[in-house]
């Protein structure tokens, strides 16, 4: 019976140490060496110091900063470990809110939402990707349309003109991989950087 399990023993131990050690250190080393900026998260570095990931969006709320999609994701709840608590932008809770289209909650929130934004931009349509999550809740991108929407408050909060501001956002825009794959988006943290950088601050 040994001489039947040995060659099955034999594979199963080979293909672990193939599968579960050699190829994970190999495939690692190889994008450590040919791609470092992207293995180690894309990290942006200002000053010496990490500011953030062009791939995770960042909770920017002040009014001389754009701001980035909602998200909807959680984390535990400090005082009772059974519930969750709003953490926007939480990496380590990736996911939407699951709330479906017939959802008062999130009816009653899109409301809120788009009624602060048309007070802020009365002569502007709002875009639907300022008052909707991705589905990661990490969305670190937003549509061209939704960064010139805000131009004119980032403007009035540092005191610069309306133009400045949107020659930044249409240097801060990247178009279609290839020209044709996904849509144009701006980076919100890599503008932000951008405007920071603009007007001294």
């Amino acid at each position: 019976m040994l001489r039947e399990l040995r060659p099955a023993i034999v594979i199963l131990v080979a293909l672990t140490i193939v599968t579960g050690l050699i190829y994970p250190l190999a495939m690692t080393s190889a994008a450590q060496v040919l791609f470092p900026y992207q293995s180690q998260g894309s990290l942006i570095e200002q000053g010496g110091k990490t500011v953030g990931s062009i791939l995770i969006g960042q909770a920017f709320t002040e009014d001389k900063y754009f701001h980035g999609r909602p998200s909807a994701t959680t984390a535990p709840d400090p005082n009772d470990a059974s519930k969750t608590v709003a953490a926007p932008y939480n990496a380590a809770n990736s996911g939407g809110s699951n709330l479906g289209p017939t959802s008062k909650a999130l009816a009653d929130r899109l409301q809120q939402d788009v009624d602060r934004l048309k007070a802020e931009n009365p002569s502007a349509s709002v875009p639907v990707d300022l008052v909707t999550a991705s589905g990661s809740g990490l969305d670190p991108d937003i549509s061209p349309e939704a960064a010139l929407f805000q131009v004119p408050r980032v403007a009035h909060a540092r005191g610069l003109s309306e133009d400045r501001v949107r020659a930044l956002v249409a240097a801060q825009t990247e178009g279609r991989l290839m020209g044709w794959l996904g849509e144009p988006r701006v980076n919100v943290l890599r503008l932000n950087l951008a405007l920071d950088r603009s007007s001294g601050r």
